[in-house]
């Protein structure tokens, strides 16, 4: 297994991040196998879906609807709301592996691998690459 990780910088905003360039380069030339990607953070997601249509925020809100940033959550230290964070993998996993086909991502024709994050706490997150031959 070939792995890799990625810095990505979020800053103090709810993101939903496009990864699929960074996840191209990196399976490119590859061949046939699995593109493994993971967060290991308890505060973030993998998502895949299409994005620049307004997706990506339509997904922010609809996040937005069912955990709202508010002191509901038992969970509380940082940023009001941090909690809902900590519950998102649970709608949105922490992962997500995608099939790859002679060295290219096997994607649907507008989907697009992204980074969910809603902890403005946090100004930057790991995302590990794993590639497995096939």
């Amino acid at each position: 297994m070939e792995t890799t990780v990625l810095e990505i910088q979020t800053g103090r905003r709810e993101a939903v991040q496009d990864l699929t360039r960074e996840c191209e380069g990196f399976v490119r030339g590859k061949g046939d196998g699995l593109l493994h990607v993971f967060v290991p953070h308890a505060t973030a997601g993998v998502a895949i879906l299409e994005l620049g249509s307004g997706s990506d925020d339509d997904l922010l809100a609809a996040l937005g609807d069912l955990l709202p940033a508010d002191d509901r959550w038992r969970h509380r230290h940082g940023s009001p709301g941090h909690g809902r964070s900590h519950v998102m993998p649970a709608l949105v996993p922490p992962y997500a592996t995608v099939p790859v086909l002679d060295g290219v991502l096997a994607l649907g024709t507008w989907q697009r691998i992204a980074l969910v994050d809603l902890n403005v706490d946090n100004l930057s997150r790991s995302v590990r690459l794993s590639f497995l031959q096939g």
